[in-house]
């Protein structure tokens, strides 16, 4: 008798009622780094190195400004994010 004959047809398929995974939520830099030497997750340092900062943004002397040289607001980057 072969070893896969006790296994039912649909063990191991996603079922119908489960619901999809959260959507993650993209963090918000901060304006200003915190010259930790851990870095928290929101460093404006740390996500440059990543490639998550938001389009336009970019860090000079530990500060987050933008690229065109505009002030900026929090709600602005929250935005952006």
């Amino acid at each position: 008798m072969p070893s896969f004959a006790c296994y039912r047809a649909g063990v191991g398929k996603d079922k119908k009622g489960k619901k999809g995974k959260k959507a993650v939520k993209a963090r918000v830099p901060k304006v200003k780094c915190c010259e930790s030497r851990s870095k928290c997750g929101r460093c404006p340092l740390r996500m440059l190195k990543e490639g998550t900062l938001p389009d336009g943004y970019t860090v000079k002397r530990r500060k987050l400004v933008r690229v065109d040289g505009r002030t900026f607001s929090k709600k602005d980057l929250s935005r952006a994010a």
